[in-house]
């Protein structure tokens, strides 16, 4: 089927983090351009910044634009959407940086909006320092629900090796319990069996219920939700046709490598499931929002402030970001050719925005 050349927006995250020197290091390659066509938001003055402190890249072409309109193919486009005076401090949380982060991220999502951009990379950003500055929401995935109006995503973090979706994110631990709904977990899988379809090829996806208890609460003895909430949440999710197991007890589902006996797996918690997926993919991970209109990738790690301008950030994650944004955009491109007809359009906060034909609202 045909593939057309996709436009990326990358957004800078955090200034004085990793953010630059791995979309530098990730989309320095010109070989690499031949697959998309970049767009970086931030700063130039920050790009060349960072850039200098990165010897081995001798040769880059940039396009400085202030419209992704100008976007030139086959170059790095910096889109410039932060103050003139915009300065680095490598290293340092500061009201500055997140304030750029928060800029940067605004355009972009605005521009993905208006169509000018295909597929949204988001940088790493430090959470706490955003919250400072007004930001109001625990991290990129519920402020893209926000913006795009969904009733439900679900942070999905993927690689070569598996991919794992949860059921509550930025939480505090002692809510989790609290979250833990039945019609919370089939929402999920209901996301999880449909995003795998349609972003990732996969006809019958197989996917693997995690217990929130130890031992998946040994009948009860170290808890009920088992047998209460997720059990019944599984039997709801079969009764839907979605190819549902478990629940697994964590420990040995990963020690015993159950999970690549499935297309997907789904954790009751943040940690639950980031812990084992970082110790098995860290290098190569990315961290994909399912549920939204849109094609939204991140890196799976942080800021790194200790690892600023030393040029010693390894630009994988971000790589794989980009490449599995470009391959979903294209999974979604064929989802609907197959689908037959062109996509239906329909307003997101005043905006158009195209929809997959016969999407159904997920609850």
């Amino acid at each position: 089927m045909h593939k057309r050349k996709p436009i990326v927006g990358i957004t800078q995250g955090d200034s004085n983090g990793i953010g630059y020197e791995v979309i530098i290091k990730a989309i320095s390659d010109p070989r690499v351009l031949e697959f998309f066509t970049p767009v970086v938001y931030g700063s130039s003055k920050l790009f060349g910044f960072y850039r200098k402190s990165i010897p081995e890249i001798e040769q880059l072409d940039t396009n400085v634009i202030t419209d992704a309109a100008d976007a030139k193919p086959k170059t790095v486009n910096i889109l410039n959407c932060l103050p003139d005076n915009v300065f680095a401090e490598p290293g340092q949380a500061t009201p500055e940086s997140a304030q750029a982060a928060i800029a940067a991220l605004d355009k972009a999502v605005q521009d993905i909006k208006a169509e000018k951009i295909d597929i949204l990379v988001t940088g790493p950003i430090n959470k706490k320092a955003m919250s400072g500055q007004g930001f109001g929401f625990p991290g990129h995935t519920e402020y893209l629900q926000q913006q795009f109006g969904v009733k439900d995503v679900t942070m999905l973090m993927t690689s070569h090796r598996l991919r794992l979706g949860v059921v509550t994110g930025h939480i505090p631990l002692k809510d989790v319990t609290a979250s833990i709904t039945r019609e919370r977990i089939l929402s999920k899988l209901r996301l999880m069996n449909l995003s795998l379809k349609e972003d990732f090829c996969i006809d019958q996806p197989r996917i693997a219920v995690l217990s929130l208890n130890p031992h998946s609460g040994d009948g009860g003895l170290l808890g009920t939700e088992e047998q209460e909430i997720i059990i019944p949440a599984i039997a709801d999710a079969t009764a839907e046709g979605i190819l549902a197991f478990g629940p697994y007890s964590p420990d040995g589902f990963f020690g015993l490598g159950h999970y690549e006996r499935f297309d997907a797996t789904l954790a009751m918690y943040h940690d639950q499931g980031l812990a084992p997926f970082k110790a098995l993919s860290f290098e190569d991970g990315v961290n994909f929002t399912a549920g939204l209109p849109i094609v939204r990738t991140s890196p799976d790690h942080g800021t790194a402030f200790e690892l600023a301008g030393r040029d010693i950030a390894d630009p994988q994650s971000m790589r794989s970001a980009i490449f599995t944004g470009i391959d979903i955009f294209n999974a979604r491109l064929d989802y609907e050719e197959l689908q037959g007809g062109k996509m239906e359009v329909r307003r997101i906060d005043g905006g158009e925005r195209r929809e997959r034909p016969g999407r159904p609202q997920i609850a």
